[in-house]
């Protein structure tokens, strides 16, 4: 009956249940053994592929345009209709194949996985699982609603960043707090989201038998590799080796501004009074760059951008009604990838696009595994394969290589990404990190959302030093409602920290040795999730770590670079 299944997802977006269910009931009422077992599997992805393509594009509906009421009811009732009925039939499949025995090729991560799924399903859950992502779209809504009024403009908050470069202190300072006061405004509307999504996620975990919803989070991220222990002994490396290095950099950023404070709005202008980078004109003139980049990297690479290109699968530019941040989705029927993201002409952009490009090289290189469960990869080895590119492609900025900017610029641009993207980022990293470790080992405290100010202003204080924050405490405390991970993915941002280090060990390969690093991480890549991540990391090149010792060769390799570039370059 499987033949009779559509070759697209388009011509599935409005199959109901009661036309799907049949093709998981003859899944679950089929006979499994070995010499069909292939088959079985095949089947079962065919179905999956499209479910999760389907779900995919309506969630992308949402993004695209947050004023879409019809993409909204569209999502939603797949949320009801749709998905617990999968999501329960998919559980029973799992059960069947672990039942078995059986071990199909590469199947031993895979298998690993469904008994960590299968031990935290419940059916109670389905409908409150729902609830959670339909209030995780609430919060897109409220921040791409945020625009401000700025010299006769109506611009995004987002589109506002542009003026945080400007060379005029005054200027920068009227912005970033027309934007932050923009920002509060939601206050209490976001106050009352987190509160909703809290005690969602409390009744899942009890359902599910846990002790916590970080117990349950932990399974449902299938994290066999390390614990929340690890977490704290990175958090505490974190703050012995990269806090120290920050506050260096702002220092030096402090003294080159020649201000007696670093505030706020200091932090991405030139400190040494240049004009801002402004890499592309268009999205067009991002787009063709970036494809050159690519290509440079790796000839495949290159291709693989340029399908992107040929097949309408990117969205770059920021425009009012947009859900903010970035993404790089998957069309599973298809193997395709999706990037996301909202471009106003800054270097930050170069940096998103290089970095979502290789969430989407990802994709393509795991095309050819046969079944949509080996597809499933730890995010922290799926962001050392975007982090990675980001480094990997560093070398390419200048225009005498096909990049965007001159060979001083292009210095410039490294170095920023190198201090800002990346130094700087891991105390960020530890504050949001070491914020949703506090919440789930004290719900009740942070129901209050006062106590997560308090929490956040302690992390912020002890993280992120060498900036003063005086006068702007409020601004300061509701750091946390802007991360949106916090609201829509919690305990999901750890891995950006680890996948950092990670690219960090492939970068330094590089340097050494472009082709052969280059070779490793595409061959990493093209495991998909058949792998464990220390095994991941190894094929890249790297060592999966959260020691201090890894963490401070990797600090001193970024300085010496900094400090070779500033050299070289006069930068």
């Amino acid at each position: 009956m499987f033949a009779s299944l559509p070759s697209t997802a388009q011509e599935f977006m409005t199959w109901p249940w009661s036309k799907i269910e049949p093709y998981f009931q003859d899944l679950v009422s089929r006979p499994v053994s070995q010499t069909n077992v292939e088959s079985w599997l095949s089947d079962w992805t065919r179905l999956v592929n499209l479910l999760s393509e389907r779900f995919t594009r309506l969630e992308i509906a949402t993004t695209v345009d947050t004023t879409d009421e019809g993409a909204k009811q569209r999502y939603n009732s797949f949320l009801d209709e749709i998905y617990p009925h999968a999501e329960s039939m998919d559980y029973k499949l799992k059960q069947k194949l672990l039942e078995s025995k059986l071990e199909p090729p590469d199947f031993e991560i895979p298998l690993r996985n469904m008994r960590a799924e299968a031990g935290i399903f419940r059916e109670a859950n389905l409908p409150l699982l729902s609830q959670e992502m339909k209030l995780s779209i609430e919060y897109d809504k409220i921040s791409g609603a945020q625009t401000v009024e700025w010299e006769g403009e109506e611009l995004t908050v987002l589109q506002l960043k542009r003026v945080y470069q400007d060379l005029n202190r005054d200027k920068r300072e009227r912005a970033w707090k027309l934007g932050a006061q923009r920002q509060l405004e939601d206050r209490q509307a976001l106050n009352e989201l987190w509160q909703k999504l809290l005690r969602v996620r409390l009744e899942i975990a009890e359902n599910a038998g846990k002790v916590d919803f970080r117990a349950y989070q932990w399974q449902r991220f299938k994290r066999f590799d390390y614990t929340p222990q690890d977490c704290q002994t990175f958090h505490e490396a974190i703050e012995a080796v990269v806090v120290p290095a920050a506050e260096r950099i702002y220092e030096k950023r402090r003294q080159r501004l020649g201000v007696e404070r670093l505030r706020p709005w200091d932090l991405t202008v030139d400190a040494l009074g240049r004009e801002p980078l402004r890499p592309f004109e268009d999205v067009d003139e991002l787009k063709n760059t970036a494809g050159t980049i690519f290509q440079n990297v790796d000839f495949q690479l290159g291709k693989y951008f340029e399908m992107m290109r040929r097949e309408a699968l990117l969205d770059l530019e920021n425009r009012k009604g947009k859900a903010q941040g970035g993404y790089c989705a998957d069309f599973d029927v298809i193997r395709r990838p999706f990037i996301f993201m909202n471009a106003v002409g800054l270097q930050e952009d170069v940096q998103t696009l290089l970095h979502e490009g290789g969430h989407a090289f990802h994709v393509f290189e795991t095309s050819q595994l046969p079944y949509h469960q080996q597809l499933q990869v730890g995010m922290e080895f799926a962001e050392v394969a975007s982090m990675g590119m980001e480094l990997l492609a560093s070398p390419y900025l200048a225009r005498e290589k096909g990049g965007f900017y001159t060979t001083t610029q292009a210095a410039r641009a490294r170095i920023e990404h190198l201090d800002e993207d990346i130094l700087r980022f891991w105390p960020y990293m530890a504050v949001v990190d070491a914020f949703q470790h506090w919440v789930y080992e004290n719900p009740e405290k942070a129901a209050d959302p006062g106590n997560c100010d308090g929490t956040w202003s302690q992390l912020w204080r002890r993280f992120m030093r060498g900036v003063d924050w005086s006068g702007l405490e409020d601004e300061m405390a509701t750091g946390w409602q802007r991360k949106l991970h916090i609201f829509q993915i919690p305990f999901y941002y750890v891995e950006y920290g680890l996948a950092q280090l990670g690219a960090v060990q492939v970068w330094r390969k590089a340097v050494q040795d472009q082709e052969a690093a280059v070779a490793a991480y595409r061959k990493a890549l093209s495991l998909g999730g058949t792998r464990s991540l220390p095994e991941l990391f190894a094929t890249a090149g790297a060592k999966f770590a959260f020691d201090a010792d890894t963490l401070r060769r990797a600090v001193e390799a970024i300085e010496e670079t900094i400090g070779d570039l500033e050299k070289e370059n006069r930068v």
